[in-house]
């Protein structure tokens, strides 16, 4: 079997780095000496990154007893990070959409693919009075209208617009008035196709989800399939990808962000960086010494404007 093209660049790359890229003296310059376990996948991300830096370095990825970072990057508590990227970001919808005033009167519906049948689970059982509905990947369309509640509103239109079909008449469907918000726990395959319809349906309803919506997608501009859905990201974010136009999907994009924070972050803490300032990937809380890092996320609506330039 011949070896693929991906393992003789790897392999190249640590034999270059075995021979250059442990420091001369330099009093000036800054270095930094990794020492971690991980999968192939972000081996190549850290050894890519790190080359494009102008530092001094090593890395060990064979030491046993060194860190262990996890393949699953965006589920995973990285070093010096509280908690996963994905967590923070469904603790954060959690205390926007299910504050007490926002649930008092009114309820949030929650539309959930098996894949996020737990956390749909978890969700009912702190919140049980608000609506939770499974979508089938099969006929969604129609367990759709029966959600939203507008079979009714569509089925009188088709009754007045049969009485003489030459007569035109303005409708748009009237949904149920009971729902304040709408959250989204969907895979791309499925959200890709559901929020549209949704969004068609309840035009004046805020939709909320994380990024897990649309990690799959391969293409930045496919996002304009969530227009005004609201996620937890920064414009920070979504601008680096947009310089990456060849990418493999957004949720590898997530996890080269991620990675240049837990190396910059190493950085920091091998140099005694602490008093400089600096601009992470996935967050805008500052960096202290023996101190775990929450994320500071805000709230971003998706919208078309910010790719239609893109080629």
């Amino acid at each position: 079997m011949k070896p693929s093209l991906t393992l003789i660049l790897f392999c190249l790359m640590l034999f270059l780095i075995s021979c250059e890229s442990s420091p001369k003296k330099n009093t000036e310059k800054i270095s930094l000496n990794l020492e971690l376990q991980t999968s192939n996948k972000n081996k190549e991300i850290i050894l890519e990154h790190m080359l494009g830096q102008d530092i001094n370095f090593s890395i060990d990825f064979n030491r046993k007893d060194s860190y262990e970072l996890n393949n699953n990057i965006l589920n995973s508590s990285l070093k010096y990070f509280c908690y996963s990227f994905v967590q923070e970001q469904d603790v954060y919808l959690e205390s926007l959409i299910f504050s007490p005033s926002k649930i008092k009167n009114r309820k949030t519906l929650v539309i959930y693919s098996e894949e996020f049948k737990k956390k749909a689970l978890d969700l009912k059982n702190k919140y049980p009075n608000q609506l939770y509905f499974y979508l089938n990947k099969k006929n969604y369309e129609k367990e759709i209208i029966e959600i939203l509640g507008v079979e009714n509103s569509i089925n009188r239109y088709s009754n007045i617009h049969n009485l003489d079909k030459n007569l035109k008449i303005g409708h748009r469907p009237r949904v149920r008035n009971d729902i304040s918000e709408i959250y989204f726990l969907l895979d791309y395959s499925l959200g890709k196709a559901v929020v549209p319809i949704i969004r068609n349906y309840a035009l004046k309803i805020d939709a909320f989800s994380s990024s897990e919506i649309f990690h799959k997608a391969d293409n930045i501009k496919k996002l304009v399939d969530f227009e005004n859905l609201y996620v937890p990201l920064s414009n920070k974010m979504i601008e680096v990808m947009q310089k990456n136009l060849n990418i493999k999907n957004i949720e590898n994009e997530f996890e080269k962000l991620l990675i240049e924070d837990y190396l910059l972050i190493e950085k920091i803490y091998q140099n005694n960086l602490f008093k400089r300032k600096v601009s992470l990937k996935t967050s805008t809380e500052n960096v202290q010494k023996n101190k775990c890092i929450k994320r500071e996320l805000s709230i971003l609506r998706i919208s078309s404007n910010e790719f239609s330039s893109l080629p």
